[in-house]
């Protein structure tokens, strides 16, 4: 396969940015400070990696615009105002994601009533289901199970594995990685005195546009209506989204998070690793909620920067952390202390 080479005056102008130095050089990889070299472009973003960026082989360096920064040795700069964004850019088109010609693997088993588009790839050992609707553009790759009346829309990368159960929709330019599972029935029981019945889980689930899930994260199908995700948010490997969870667009969700039961995250919350969540409760637009936080039922989680079990503003989270870091000293006063006063009450008797 060809490599893509592009001139760093291409690269410049495709991220907005001013190049310093010999634009004509051409690029054909990205690569980190300490390993890059001809060809090859990097990024500095903050003045902790100066020093290696001085010495750092790349051909060209994405930098921040600023007046106060070393010289570096590389023989060509791109000055723009975020260059992690503009590496991530340039990223995409040195190196592409890998198109499947359209094919449809002789193993695949689709039901006769599936509509799969003619520039769509259908890998080894899929199923698509009835009435099941695969858009232009879209990989659905090994082992995949596509369920009857499930809607995956354009230009998706569906990952080996992934399961999606009766009657999900999925949009354009979703990414799911291997063994993510969408449209399981939600944890819902009722309880009576010989032990628990099966509550409904009739609903469906929505993925809306631009949203990637990383691998064996779940998402339940609602009890009645929809669970959703909203429009370019990203979840992280073994993320749970419990039933009738509506989760707004553009959130990030990192690993291991456990969502109940109709919960509300609202646009642009970011929510750390390991965090779970009780039911029915409220995250709103602007919180940030730090790994292993733990959200009691039914709280609203307002704008800010939130922490501990159960969560708290990082204020209080933090001077509480500051007392217990002191309760061995704490205690060994209070003896003292207490010793002190059977001293004074020995006096006082005699």
């Amino acid at each position: 396969m060809t490599q893509a080479s592009y001139s760093i005056r291409e690269l410049a102008k495709h991220v907005g940015g001013h190049v310093v130095g010999d634009e004509s050089i051409m690029i054909e990889r990205i690569a980190n400070l300490e390993n890059a070299g001809d060809r090859s472009i990097s990024y500095v973003d903050s003045d902790k990696h100066f020093d290696t960026a001085a010495v750092s082989g790349a051909a060209c360096l994405i930098v921040p615009s600023a007046n106060n920064r070393p010289q570096f040795k590389s023989p060509a700069l791109i000055e723009v105002a975020n260059p992690k964004l503009a590496f991530s850019q340039i990223a995409a088109v040195l190196h592409p994601p890998i198109l499947r010609e359209p094919a449809i693997d002789a193993t695949a088993v689709l039901a006769k009533t599936a509509d799969v588009a003619l520039t769509a790839f259908v890998g080894p050992n899929a199923v698509v289901g009835e009435y099941a609707r695969i858009g232009p553009d879209t990989r659905v790759e090994a082992g995949t199970i596509v369920g009857a009346n499930v809607t995956i829309g354009s230009e998706c990368v569906i990952h080996p594995n992934v399961v999606l159960y009766d009657g999900v929709s999925i949009g354009d330019r979703v990414i799911l990685h291997a063994g993510v599972c969408i449209g399981a029935d939600g944890f819902g029981y009722v309880r009576d005195a010989m032990g628990y019945h099966k509550f409904p889980q009739i609903g469906t689930v929505v993925i809306e546009d631009d949203v990637e899930l990383g691998a064996h994260t779940c998402v339940d199908r609602a009890a009645l209506g929809r669970t959703r995700i909203g429009k370019g948010t990203k979840l992280d490997n073994m993320v749970h989204v419990g039933h009738n969870c509506d989760i707004g667009e553009r959130v990030v969700i990192a690993a291991q998070t456990g969502i109940s039961g109709s919960v509300t995250i609202e646009d642009d919350a970011v929510i750390g690793g390991q965090v779970g969540f009780g039911d029915h409760t409220r995250v709103q637009s602007g919180a940030i909620i730090g790994s292993k936080a733990g959200i009691l039922p039914g709280k609203i989680v307002r704008p800010g920067v939130w922490w501990g079990i159960p969560v708290q503003p990082l204020a209080d989270y933090k001077r509480m952390n500051a007392h217990l870091g002191r309760l061995p000293e704490m205690r060994e006063e209070l003896k003292q202390l207490r010793q002190r006063i059977r001293d004074l009450e020995d006096k006082l008797k005699t």
